[in-house]
């Protein structure tokens, strides 16, 4: 579904029979330096929850990547509700690398963040190498919105609400 700049968004909302997703738990993402992530997403905001070393045959067998050794650490948004898994892979090697990939590439990532500020967020990731990838655009009187690369080229969207919305659909 694209929407024009302006547009009114609707939404159409069917449920086939019994609902299965409680939530969405958390969203993963493979870095190779584990604590400039976790610095970078402190500073937009999230919490750290914990760190931890994941390894052995249970590791193996679900991700299905035998002798696996990985540390992660459990980052949550202020609010409680989402929650981000970061990955530095010890073994085995991680492979196939999309850091340089444009957003209209076949399995495009992205996180993307509701912020307060969006000037004052962009200010201080800069300072932590964040690079605007297009550039800042508002959408109608609503949003004020851009992607950015983080750290290791993660692609990560950010949206400061201009308006309050006079329904819960949120577009984003």
């Amino acid at each position: 579904m694209a929407l024009a700049l302006g547009s009114p968004l609707k939404v159409v909302i069917t449920f086939r029979g019994a609902m299965t997703v409680k939530r969405m738990d958390n969203v993963g993402i493979v870095v190779a330096d584990l604590d400039a992530a976790i610095e970078f997403f402190l500073k937009l905001g999230m919490e750290l929850e914990g760190r931890a070393p994941i390894a052995g045959d249970w590791a193996d067998r679900i991700t299905g990547l035998p002798d696996m050794r990985v540390e992660i650490a459990m980052l949550r948004t202020p609010d409680g509700h989402g929650r981000l898994e970061l990955s530095r892979f010890d073994a085995p090697p991680v492979v196939a690398d999309h850091r340089t990939a444009p957003v209209n590439a076949l399995g495009y990532l992205c996180v993307m963040f509701a912020v307060e500020d969006l000037d004052d967020t962009l200010a201080r990731l800069g300072k932590l190498g964040a690079t605007v990838v297009g550039e800042v655009v508002q959408y109608a009187d609503v949003y004020r919105l851009c992607y950015i690369r983080g750290p290791e080229g993660i692609l990560i969207g950010l949206a400061e609400q201009l308006v309050q919305p006079t329904s819960r659909v949120n577009p984003l």
